[in-house]
C-alpha cells in the first residue's frame, strides 16, 4: 500500500507559478475524474487541495514499488500539462512525500504548521472541502479517507492543546495593518472588496472593524455580492461597473476565482488620474492574480500580493514557535498511528485470500460429507472424515514447506510452523524443557 503527496506551495514557488496550478472549487471534481481516468491504475485514490498558497495531490495505491513510481510520474505529467510548464521546470518547484512522510505533511498542513500564517485555521476547512470534492468525484478510497480523518483529528488536538493559533495575524489582518501605515486614519477611507468568497468576507470583517467611511462589494453575481454587502452595511455593485468606479476607492481588496486578471493596468492608470494622484492601496489575495502585476510599477499605487504579505505574518509566527514543538509531538504520534494502520493494510489481501481458501476447503468437505450422508453412511464416521479432511488440507502446505526446505533453512521453517500451529504447546523442534514462542 503506497501513499504519496506531491505539490508546490508558497515556499517552493512564486505566486505567478502557483497561479498556473490553481483550481476553483467547482473545478476540483472534474479535474480529479480526468486524472483518475488517465492514471489507469487499479485501486488508485486521488484528492486535490488547491488554495492561494498551495496545490497538492494526495494519492494512494494498492501494492508497493513500481506502481507508486508510475503513479508519481503520471501525476507530475498531468500537472505539467495543466500548468503548461515542462516536467523539469515543475519538479524544481515540487516536493514529493511518501508513506509516513506524506502523512506527516498532511497533518502539518491541517494543523496550520505548513501555512504562510502559522496556525491559521482556514486551511482545515479547505482540506475538508477537498475531501468532499474527492468523495463526490468517486476518487476517495479507504486509505485517503483514513489519512484525512486522522489529519482532522490531529489538527483538532493541536488547536485545543497548544497555543499555535493564538493571536494569529491572518492575511486580512496584515492587509489592514499595512493600510493603516499608508492612511493616517482608516475611518476616512473608502474600501472596495472585489469578490464575495470566504477570503473577502474575512478581509471585509477586519476592515469593517476599523469603521471606514464607506464600503462596497463588487461581484460577478450581484445576488451573492448583495448578501455580503447587506451583512457589512456596504453597497453592492456589479463587476462590470469596476472600471468606471475604481477611482472612488482608497483601498481595493480583491480575491476572485477568475483565471485572468480582472483589474488591468489601464483601468488603474485612469483611476489614479481621476484621483489627482491620491494614492490607492491595493491587495491581491487571488491565485492566479486578479490585478495585473504591472500595476505595482505605477506611482501612487501600493500593490501587495499574498507573497508580499508573508514577511509580516511570519514575524507574528516567530512569537509562537514555543508551541510548535508541542504540536510536532502530537503530529508525530499521529504519524506513527497512521503508519501502523497502513502496515496492517498491506496484509489485507493475504487475509482475504486465506479466508477464501479456508471457505473453499470447508465447502468441499461439507459437500463430500453430504454425499456420504445421502448414501446412508454412519454420521459419526462422516463427521470424523470431515474433520480429518479439513485438518489435512490446512496442514498440507505447511508440511510441504517443511519437507522441501534444505538443511540450512529447515530450523527457521520449523520455528515458524511451531509459532503458527503450536502456540502455547510444547515445541518438539526446541530442546527439552523449552517452550514455544507462544508460551
Amino acid at each position: 500500500m503506497s501513499v504519496l503527496t506531491l505539490g508546490l506551495n508558497h515556499t517552493t514557488a512564486a505566486v505567478d507559478l502557483r497561479g498556473r496550478f490553481a483550481f476553483a472549487v467547482d473545478q476540483l471534481a472534474p479535474a480529479l475524474r480526468g486524472l483518475h481516468e488517465r492514471l489507469r491504475l487499479p485501486h488508485a485514490e486521488v484528492a486535490l487541495l488547491s488554495t492561494c498558497n498551495r496545490t497538492e495531490l494526495y494519492c494512494a495505491l494498492g501494492g508497493l514499488g513500481g506502481p507508486a513510481r508510475e503513479l508519481q510520474r503520471a501525476a507530475v505529467d498531468w500537472l505539467s500539462q495543466i500548468g503548461h510548464v515542462s516536467h523539469d521546470e515543475l519538479m524544481r518547484h515540487t516536493y514529493v512525500h511518501e508513506g509516513g512522510h506524506a502523512a506527516r505533511h498532511a497533518f502539518r498542513v491541517a494543523s496550520g504548521l505548513d501555512s504562510m500564517v502559522l496556525g491559521e485555521p482556514q486551511i482545515l476547512g479547505q482540506m475538508k472541502q477537498a475531501v468532499r470534492e474527492a468523495d463526490s468525484a468517486g476518487t476517495l478510497g479507504t486509505t485517503l479517507h483514513q489519512l484525512f480523518q486522522r489529519s482532522f483529528a490531529v489538527a483538532k488536538e493541536v488547536r485545543t492543546s497548544t497555543e499555535i493559533g493564538a493571536h494569529s495575524i491572518s492575511m486580512a489582518a496584515a492587509a489592514v495593518r499595512l493600510a493603516g501605515q499608508l492612511f493616517e486614519d482608516l475611518r476616512h477611507t473608502k474600501v472596495l472588496f472585489v469578490g464575495a468568497g470566504e477570503m473577502i468576507e474575512l478581509s471585509a470583517t477586519h476592515f469593517a472593524a476599523r469603521t471606514p467611511r464607506a464600503m462596497a462589494v463588487a461581484n460577478r453575481t450581484l445576488e451573492r455580492g448583495e448578501k455580503l454587502a447587506t451583512h457589512l452595511g456596504a453597497q453592492a455593485m456589479r463587476l462590470a461597473e469596476l472600471p468606471d468606479r475604481l477611482h472612488e476607492f482608497d483601498i481595493v481588496v480583491s480575491c476572485t476565482a477568475s483565471s485572468l486578471p480582472i483589474i488591468g493596468l489601464g483601468a488603474v492608470e485612469r483611476a489614479i488620474k481621476a484621483r489627482k494622484r491620491r494614492p490607492i492601496f491595493m491587495v491581491d489575495l487571488a491565485v492566479p492574480r486578479d490585478i495585473e502585476p504591472e500595476v505595482a510599477e505605477l506611482d501612487d499605487v501600493y500593490l501587495y500580493t499574498v507573497d508580499d504579505l508573508s514577511a509580516m505574518v511570519q514575524t507574528a509566527g516567530e512569537r509562537r514557535q514555543a508551541a510548535v514543538a508541542q504540536a510536532e509531538a502530537i503530529i508525530e504520534t499521529g504519524v506513527q498511528g497512521f503508519v501502523h494502520w497502513l502496515d496492517e493494510r498491506t496484509t489485507v489481501p493475504l487475509i482475504q485470500a486465506l479466508h477464501q481458501q479456508a471457505d473453499a476447503w470447508r465447502a468441499a468437505e461439507i459437500a463430500r460429507a453430504r454425499k456420504l450422508l445421502a448414501k446412508g453412511e454412519d454420521v459419526e464416521a462422516v463427521l470424523d472424515a470431515l474433520s480429518r479432511g479439513l485438518t489435512q488440507k490446512m496442514l498440507h502446505g505447511a508440511l510441504a514447506e517443511l519437507h522441501s526446505a534444505d538443511a540450512r533453512h529447515r530450523p527457521e521453517v520449523a520455528a515458524s510452523l511451531a509459532r503458527l500451529f503450536l502456540r502455547g504447546e510444547v515445541n518438539p523442534a526446541t530442546p527439552r524443557g523449552k517452550r514455544g514462542d507462544g508460551a
